[in-house]
């Protein structure tokens, strides 16, 4: 969470707060959102919408509070899938950078909760369209999640790089998640160590966008069902960033 200074600092109308420092050397920041608002900055994010997998994207199921982005997960029926959940999308677009995120992911099985950027509704004319999952955690397996990326265009669809990385919990405590994309390499990062290296010149590179969602989807995590016991469902997002090459 934030600090008391940072807290301080915002309180303040006569003081502007530094902007935040990239954890790798020859960075700068260029975006991001810190959710000290008392609602989502509409003019950066887009709600994500539709259905996928058991739950149902709506607006409702965003909020900003006590300086995270709140997404929830609850059992009710909008549409066909049972349950109802909440993302993101960045409207703006990037390509190289260092991005990073952190958060903490639901208690109970059943939940996806994502980290990831990829162009939204991207055509061939658009140009290539590469899919990077930082984190994909399912709340059945608190002490893993998954990274990967994915070539959706041109195809056919190619995935490459799936690690499985070992964790604390991931419910318990928030942690960082990052990733630097450059033309020639993939590094992924938790809590400030690379996890995973990939050659990037093996991919073909586009603008992207950034993505923060939470889905009800019981059957990635191994599960037969979404535990309700459990519910209302948060994944809790302190900050997204965006740095790019000074």
């Amino acid at each position: 969470m934030k600090s008391v200074l940072a807290c301080l600092l915002l309180l303040s109308p006569l003081v502007r707060a530094a902007e935040p420092e990239c954890p790798l050397p020859g960075y700068a920041y260029v975006w991001g959102d810190e959710f000290d608002g008392a609602k989502l900055d509409e003019s950066r994010w887009s709600y994500r919408t539709g259905e996928r997998f058991q739950s149902t994207h709506r607006k409702e199921n965003v909020a900003v509070k006590d300086g995270c982005l709140v997404l929830t997960g609850l059992k009710e029926t909008d549409g066909k899938a049972p349950y109802s959940s909440g993302g993101i999308i960045s409207k703006r677009l990037f390509r190289y950078g260092y991005y990073e995120a952190r958060f903490k992911v639901p208690v109970g099985a059943g939940w996806h909760t994502s980290f990831w950027t990829m162009r939204n509704w991207a055509k061939a004319a658009d140009g290539p369209n590469l899919e990077l999952d930082i984190c994909e955690n399912e709340s059945s397996r608190p002490n893993s999640y998954g990274v990967n990326t994915h070539q959706w265009i041109p195809g056919p669809h190619k995935g490459a790089g799936h690690k499985v990385v070992k964790t604390p919990s991931l419910a318990e405590n928030f942690h960082v998640w990052g990733c630097e994309f450059t033309a020639e390499d993939i590094r992924f990062f938790f809590d400030g160590q690379v996890v995973q290296q990939l050659d990037a010149k093996q991919s073909q590179h586009g603008d992207m966008q950034v993505w923060l969602t939470l889905i009800a989807a019981p059957s990635l995590g191994g599960v037969k069902a979404v535990d309700d016991a459990r519910l209302p469902a948060t994944a809790l997002y302190d900050y997204v960033r965006v740095f790019a090459r000074k």
